[in-house]
């Protein structure tokens, strides 16, 4: 296992799995188990390595599981690690593309990035955060991308404004878009439908429902599509985002958010 500190909240793990690797694409994810007594928690995989063997992780250390998976060093091993999930991301022959990712969503928005990219595809990427002291893998968007656009919410760094606002300005200043993939925060998501559905622009975007079994049984991950009730492990985790609701999985996510918070004080000593 290697491990990278990328900020204060964001570790990044390179761990060593070599029949996920040989398998893995872009948008798919892994369920993991840092130890017996820990729950399972879906993370998309940011990066593979076949010859080496190894998947690449990034997250953020901020509910009780996370922080167990973030004081994990180098040498150290995880339970169990089950992937590829999910369905790979479909690009429709797109050839050019805006990727947006929002926060460590940057972390699933480069991979998307990168496959497209070494397919020929035109990609810009916005990567979007609230201030230039949490931004993460700048240098790796920017070479697998054909425009990048680095936006800040206090215009500590790249543009002052939201990624929304970024994307915009370009589909108005001529990008004929065929695609757009958006991946980051839900009211994030939810804006970027918002703004290229006036246009008629196919959006995709990445789901993150609370989860348990990742094999569609235990139905924690559904989600409302088009009117139908459809299940993130299995059917996604990409679906169109012009015919999610946004809403729903915003309150479903919110389900054990004090729960969380009261496993999370007691795990830090109140500590957060």
């Amino acid at each position: 296992m290697r491990k990278c500190q990328l900020n204060e909240t964001t570790v990044l793990l390179e761990i060593e799995a070599p029949y996920i690797a040989a398998k893995a694409k872009a948008g798919q994810f892994i369920i993991y188990r840092v130890d017996e007594y820990g729950e399972r928690v879906p993370l998309t995989i940011a990066d593979h390595d076949e010859k080496k063997g190894t998947i690449t992780i990034i997250f953020q250390a901020i509910g009780a599981s996370t922080h167990k998976l973030a004081q994990l060093n180098e040498g150290d091993s995880i339970l169990d690690v089950v992937g590829p999930l999910g369905t790979a991301t479909e690009y429709f022959g797109a050839k050019r593309v805006a990727v947006v990712g929002g926060g460590v969503g940057c972390a699933i928005a480069y991979p998307q990035a990168k496959q497209l990219f070494e397919s020929g595809a035109e990609v810009d990427l916005i990567a979007g955060f609230r201030s230039k002291d949490i931004i993460i893998l700048e240098e790796e968007m920017k070479a697998v991308s054909t425009g990048f656009y680095l936006c800040t919410d206090d215009g500590s760094a790249g543009y002052h404004g939201f990624v929304t606002n970024k994307l915009k300005d370009l589909i108005d200043g001529g990008r004929n878009y065929d695609l757009v993939i958006a991946i980051g925060p839900v009211p994030m998501m939810k804006f970027v439908c918002k703004t290229t559905e006036p246009y008629g622009i196919k959006t995709l975007v990445s789901l993150n429902p609370i989860m348990i079994d990742g094999t569609g049984m235990c139905g924690g991950c559904r989600v409302t599509v088009d009117g139908k009730i459809r299940y993130a492990c299995v059917d996604g985790p990409d679906f169109d985002g012009h015919k999610v609701d946004f809403d729903e999985l915003m309150r479903r996510n919110g389900t054990y958010k004090k729960t969380e918070h009261d496993h999370l004080c007691r795990l830090t000593g109140g500590v957060r």
